[in-house]
Parts: structure tokens; C-alpha cells; sequence
């Protein structure tokens, strides 16, 4: 797969994911608006997912040494899971 491929289909997953996450969010719906933790914690999870592939594509951290690719990880794992046990409790 070329460069330009690789960018081309993380960019169209990365729009793709923007799509998902709107269409969770109850703003748009005609009901009243409630907060919900499934829905709160799938867009979290779809951030992950965003935010890794940003950094590993486009940051290049895709062909950086391994301890700087776990950091980045572990960086995530961390952020997210604070985030989300802020959120919970």
C-alpha cells in the first residue's frame, strides 16, 4: 500500500468516525435531550480510535522506535481511562 493510499483510506476512516459520532449524539433527534452513558462511552471509545490513528498516521509515530509507539499508547490508555472513571463516578 502506497503513502498516498494509507493516507487517503485513514482520512476517509477518521471522516467516517466524525459521521458515527454525530449520528450518536441526541442534539439532532427530536426527543429531549438525556444524558446517556452507553452512547457518552461508545463516542469516547470512537475518540480513542481517532486519536490513536492521528497519532500513529499522521504524527508518524507508526515507524518511531517502540518506546515511543507503547508512550503514545499507554499516553491513550491513560487519558481515556481517566476520563471515563470521571465520567462514571
Amino acid at each position: 500500500m502506497t503513502a498516498a493510499v494509507r493516507t487517503t483510506a485513514v482520512w476517509a476512516g477518521l471522516s467516517a468516525i466524525t459521521v458515527v459520532s454525530w449520528f450518536l449524539a441526541p442534539a439532532h433527534h427530536a426527543q429531549p435531550v438525556a444524558a446517556s452513558t452507553p452512547i457518552t462511552l461508545g463516542v469516547l471509545a470512537l475518540a480513542v480510535i481517532k486519536t490513536r490513528l492521528i497519532i500513529q498516521e499522521f504524527m508518524e509515530v507508526r515507524t518511531a522506535p517502540l518506546w515511543l509507539r507503547l508512550a503514545t499508547d499507554g499516553w491513550l490508555v491513560a487519558l481515556f481511562g481517566a476520563i471515563v472513571v470521571s465520567y462514571v463516578w
